[in-house]
């Protein structure tokens, strides 16, 4: 694994910053993804959101960040996702902070304040290896905040067509597998907890190998396909069945 240590300033950040909530978050001018999509949502609790942003106005150091540089050049948010979002949502007026006692959005700030803003710099790690080397990574720095569960660990890794078009089925409030399964099967989509029942079934435990072997495929069909056929079983051969 290479790691390099960068300066970034939070003008570079929110340069081009979208936060679709199906297409995903980008940001640093459409080179970084913040979060790929259809995964894991923003998460932070309105305290944590709002002390992001009162460290950068206090010029006090917020924790190192990394992100995983792919082979294009581009980036991928490992971790400080939660940290990023709340930056950008602030520069782009989405809430407000107390400023001496005074509720204040972005944009009623003075010039000189929101340049204060915009000139903080992070200290971010762009992180390079391959895949095993970058689970192995996230999982040491993957410590404090808001923990991740093995599946979005996974996630963050297997990127691709294959990941997308599976979160499609499986990991969205009230998505499709959680509407057909909810009866029989325990867990959160957002949390990634119902997809990873399902690659738990159909590579029977061996659902890191599986994600790798199927990464760069179109389209995530064989899993759906074959959770609906499991789904479907159930009620046909138990007539009373304990949630899994």
């Amino acid at each position: 694994m290479q790691i390099e240590l960068h300066e970034i300033s939070v003008k570079e950040i929110i340069n081009g910053y979208l936060n679709n909530e199906e297409e995903g978050v980008v940001g640093y001018g459409g080179q970084l993804n913040i979060r790929p999509k259809y995964q894991r949502e923003f998460v932070y609790k309105d305290d944590k959101r709002n002390a992001v942003i009162e460290t950068i106005w206090k010029n006090f150091p917020l924790n190192v960040m990394y992100w995983a540089k792919n082979e294009d050049g581009s980036f991928e948010v490992l971790d400080g996702q939660q940290r990023t979002i709340s930056i950008c949502e602030y520069c782009n007026n989405n809430f407000s902070i107390l400023v001496e006692g005074n509720p204040l959005y972005f944009h009623s700030l003075t010039d000189s304040q929101r340049e204060k803003i915009l000139n903080y710099r992070l200290m971010i790690y762009f992180c390079e290896g391959t895949d095993e080397e970058k689970l192995d990574w996230f999982k040491i720095i993957n410590i404090a905040g808001e923990k991740l569960t093995g599946q979005e660990l996974r996630n963050a890794v297997y990127t691709g067509s294959w990941l997308s078009d599976a979160k499609l089925h499986f990991s969205k409030n009230n998505c499709a597998a959680y509407r057909l399964a909810k009866d029989y099967v325990n867990g959160s989509p957002i949390r990634q907890e119902i997809l990873e029942t399902a690659l738990d079934w159909i590579s029977k435990g061996r659902i890191k190998e599986y994600m790798a072997s199927h990464q760069h495929d179109e389209n995530a069909s064989e899993l759906w396909q074959y959770f609906q056929d499991v789904i479907y079983w159930i009620p046909a051969v138990f007539i009373n069945i304990a949630k899994r």
